[in-house]
């Protein structure tokens, strides 16, 4: 029998095996295995190429074949990937798991929300969506500083036993979303003739249409991704310039782990400003993001440390504001293809100013 409460608890413990891993910190794992770090530059850019190509066909595939199939799917990715890792021994085998980890994070970005909305949108609770997005978002915090800390004994019990840990929880994962419910959506897709391809084609020429229609969906989706984008790169360039500015080693586990928690206090935070219009929700965001900006100038790491932790509160409370109101605006058909669309647009503008940041950090 399905139940609303049942179906949220399972994807949630589904996040929480899927973000708490001994590998979070694979750059400082790649560099103990003796790679460089123009190499691990590469295996990043891997990454983002393979995301950018597979998010929007991810969504896609999720809307015509089924949320609970590609979330299954994002798993078997994430654990071909580890296993790949385990037995690599050159660039080429690390380059090639790191994609299936690209393609895994693909496959789970859209349908993942899709899947609760539409649980949500069953049950007449489509009210509570913002309650599940900040859970989800305080999951995702807390497992990657968790994963941060857990660094130093990865290295420990080295390379081949983390990544196998990891398939372990993933062979958890995948039994515990098998025993979710799909929920049917009056869903045209599914009935219409014609080849698999003419089906794929059709449900993203429609998403499209459905974006040019309203473009007020685009315009949330920018917004959200720029500030999203320039909290992520503050948070990763704090990383290198906090030991720069003299912070013991033993304390930077703990920074990092103290900005993470930033996020938290946003997600927590913007379920009490329900009635703020969206305008001063980015008015506000954006002002903490630049705050924190601006800190990362300081030359004291505890004011630095602090900015990061203010711009992570405006980060993920804009982020659940954003979520919340372009699931509502989305048709059920469509969701998690449109759920992918801000995905995308969030990699694009990654891609931009990653250099361009690169550059202020590092002479301004």
């Amino acid at each position: 029998m399905f139940t609303i409460k049942k179906q949220l608890s399972k994807l949630y413990t589904s996040s929480v095996l899927g973000n708490l891993s001994l590998t979070g910190a694979w750059v400082a794992i790649l560099s103990a295995r003796g790679y460089s770090l123009v190499e691990i530059g590469i295996a990043e850019t891997v990454f983002h190429i393979i995301s950018l190509i597979f998010e929007i066909p991810s969504g896609v595939l999720a809307d015509v074949f089924g949320r609970k199939k590609m979330l299954i799917v994002s798993t078997v990715m994430r654990i071909t990937g580890n296993i790949i890792m385990i037995l690599s021994n050159n660039l080429f085998m690390v380059c090639m798991s790191i994609a299936f980890m690209a393609l895994s994070y693909n496959f789970s970005s859209g349908s993942g929300d899709a899947l609760a909305y539409d649980s949500l949108k069953l049950a007449d609770m489509e009210s509570k969506f913002e309650k599940y997005e900040s859970n989800q978002l305080i999951i995702y915090r807390l497992c990657s500083g968790i994963s941060t800390l857990c660094a130093g004994f990865a290295l420990a019990i080295g390379h081949r036993i983390a990544y196998g840990t990891d398939i372990i929880t993933g062979l958890i994962q995948i039994i515990i979303l098998s025993s979710l419910r799909e929920i049917q959506t009056v869903n045209p897709l599914k009935n219409t003739g014609g080849t698999i391809g003419k089906r794929l084609i059709l449900c993203l020429k429609e998403s499209f249409s459905f974006i040019m229609e309203i473009r007020k969906v685009m315009g949330l989706m920018l917004c959200n991704s720029f500030v999203g984008a320039v909290d992520i790169l503050l948070l990763f360039f704090l990383q290198a310039k906090l030991p720069e500015k003299g912070i013991p080693e033993w304390y930077l586990g703990l920074a990092l782990l103290f900005m993470e928690m930033g996020g938290i206090a946003g997600s927590k935070l913007i379920l009490k400003l329900s009635k703020l219009s969206y305008k001063w929700i980015f008015a506000i965001s954006s002002a903490l993001v630049l705050t924190g900006f601006l800190a990362e100038h300081s030359p004291l790491y505890g004011v630095m440390a602090l900015g990061g932790f203010i711009a992570a509160v405006g980060d993920d409370a804009l982020q659940v504001r954003t979520n919340t109101i372009l699931q509502s605006m989305f048709p059920s058909e469509q969701r998690a293809t449109l759920t992918s669309v801000e995905s995308f647009s969030f990699s694009v503008i990654m891609i931009v100013l990653s250099p361009l940041a690169g550059f202020v950090f590092t002479y301004w």
